[in-house]
């Protein structure tokens, strides 16, 4: 019972919890009752981080001079690591002293560039379908959301002839995410001088999510590697996929030294500073060989191999040249939406499939699973499903 008459900040009424938020609580509550469910819907690695990584965080969190707060820019050696490896992968030149910041996560940093950029009634370009935070985040700062459309038949890249004859004079940032989640579609460098040329045209900041170019995916491709694309573009990027490091929170911003000033000047009144054992840790995994990322590579592989043949027992459409943690698909037609695929499957059998609708309703006949579970689980997943269609 409400014992006041205090009510929440207007924004509150523009957001609703997280999707996934809401779903691990009822997953959550049907395993109390003693149901045997599956999650196959969230992309959170169950694969540990490298060896070498566990040691250095475990020698450093032992020493007794690391305890302290640290500065909002990350060590020296932090944005050193972030600078060669944008080098060694992206062939990206990247200034360590001013042109990366390091991030405690960069689904924070979605948060921080918005702050640092859009003004109430500002323009904000989401993608449809799109990672629902784009939308959240920009709903949270009393931006004006522009969806756009991203579809089948075009690659899942934004039409720009399309977004050219709306007035994008009042638009400040776009949001573009390639590789992308959760369509797995992959942005080549041509569309990336397309992207640059349009953001500097309309005077749009364009934002390049990028934290999937690492799995099933042989060439990184960053956005920054397009000639001009600093004076215009930041890309987000993180260890939370592409080292097994979700829990840790280690991303980055990486742009011109003007662009990183104005999300340090948000960042630094809402942090005090990333844990500097992790800081060290994750300098040691931005310096693994190639190797690491082969063996990760190699079991995402065969789960993937287990994923399609789900996705045959569901009858459902997959592109093979996706890349990325997750396979998209599109649905069988006698289902009105994705969400009654996912419900038939999850109290028919227990086992969670991911609806597309909810990363906006160009994904409503798509769903997704993730890779995010071991062959085991995914066999029982298999036979679960298999028994269920019979």
């Amino acid at each position: 019972m409400q014992a006041n008459n205090i009510q929440p900040a207007n924004r509150i009424g523009t957001v609703e919890e997280y999707y996934f938020s809401i779903k691990l609580k009822e997953l959550d509550k049907l395993r109390k009752e003693g149901k045997p469910i599956i999650n196959m819907g969230i992309g959170n690695p169950d694969l540990p981080p490298a060896p070498e990584v566990l040691a250095e965080l475990n020698k450093q969190s032992s020493a007794e001079n690391n305890h302290g707060y640290q500065s909002y820019v990350g060590i020296p050696e932090l944005r050193e690591a972030m600078s060669s490896w944008y080098k060694t992968y992206y062939q990206v030149d990247i200034n360590p002293a001013n042109e990366v910041l390091p991030l405690m996560g960069s689904k924070e940093g979605i948060m921080h560039i918005t702050l640092a950029f859009v003004n109430p009634g500002d323009g904000v370009l989401v993608p449809n379908p799109g990672y629902p935070t784009y939308a959240s985040v920009s709903k949270i700062a009393e931006a004006n959301l522009i969806h756009y459309d991203l579809d089948e038949n075009n690659n899942w890249l934004p039409n720009l002839d399309e977004l050219e004859k709306q007035d994008l004079s009042k638009v400040k940032l776009m949001w573009i995410n390639y590789p992308n989640m959760p369509t797995g579609a992959n942005a080549d460098n041509k569309f990336f001088e397309q992207i640059i040329a349009f953001g500097k045209k309309h005077n749009i900041v364009i934002v390049n999510d990028n934290p999937y170019s690492f799995i099933l995916n042989d060439s990184q491709k960053s956005i920054l590697n397009i000639e001009g694309a600093k004076d215009i573009a930041i890309e987000l990027n993180s260890l939370s996929k592409s080292h097994n490091m979700a829990g840790w929170r280690v991303g980055m911003a990486v742009s011109n030294p003007e662009f990183i000033q104005y999300i340090l000047r948000v960042k630094s009144n809402m942090d005090s500073g990333m844990f500097k054992p992790l800081q060290l840790a994750t300098v040691k995994a931005l310096e693994l060989d190639k190797d690491w990322y082969k063996t990760v590579n190699a079991e995402y592989l065969q789960r993937r191999i287990l994923v399609h043949e789900i996705m045959d027992l569901l009858e459902c459409d997959y592109d093979l040249n996706q890349t990325g943690m997750f396979v998209w698909a599109r649905i069988p037609e006698q289902y009105k939406n994705s969400g009654e695929l996912s419900d038939e499957i999850l109290y028919g059998c227990d086992v969670f499939i991911t609806p597309g609708f909810i990363f906006g309703d160009k994904g409503k006949q798509y769903i997704r699973i993730s890779l995010c579970t071991n062959q085991t689980v995914l066999q029982e997943a298999k036979q679960r499903i298999k028994t269920l269609k019979n």
